[in-house]
């Protein structure tokens, strides 16, 4: 049966050899979450010197209502990574289908994420708002969680808007995808 068999990299395997060595886990880890359907989001913060800095995330969750908390993971080897490690705010931005190319400009190593055509304005405490999108928040940093080569960042909504009613940006199998009806 399929749902008796385990993901590897090449494919399906039985359940006896699933994960048995260490050094699988990381590969595992990825053919799973590459059929993982996930929300598209970009996250900002003001970098050095109010330098605007910021990354495209599918790991933005909903933690709590009560205080209102997210959380997302960043790499500590991403570029991006030494702002928010500085930074007491950050923006979070809930893209829509068709901001596909917005997330793959803040997903690519090297890119001027914030030169034309991203349309952007310094927003509540300092961070860097993303002009359209379904949704953007302005959180505070509270916590930031070693996580492997990964850092977990929780953060409280302090403000944020909505935009035009719209759907979201998926990201699944290596692509930014849209819901079908």
């Amino acid at each position: 049966m399929a749902g008796n068999r385990a993901l590897s990299p090449a494919g399906p395997r039985t359940p006896a050899r699933a994960a048995e060595a260490p050094e699988e886990g990381g590969a595992l880890l990825r053919a799973a979450f590459r059929q993982h359907a996930a929300g598209v989001a970009v996250i900002t913060a003001s970098g050095p010197e109010g330098r605007p800095a910021g990354f495209t995330a599918t790991s933005l969750t909903s933690v709590a209502a009560a205080p209102p908390l997210v959380s997302f993971g960043i790499g500590t080897a991403s570029s991006t990574w030494p702002s928010v490690a500085r930074a007491e705010y950050v923006g979070v931005h809930v893209l829509a289908e068709e901001q596909r190319e917005l997330a793959a400009t803040f997903s690519r190593s090297g890119a001027d994420r914030f030169a034309p055509p991203t349309r952007w304005h310094t927003g509540p405490h300092g961070v860097p708002v993303l002009d359209g999108g379904l949704a953007w928040l302005v959180c505070r940093i509270v916590a930031r969680v070693p996580a492997g080569d990964h850092r977990l960042v929780l953060a409280e909504i302090v403000t944020g808007g909505s935009g035009e009613p719209g759907r979201p940006l998926l990201y699944q199998q290596g692509r930014f995808n849209a819901l079908r009806d």
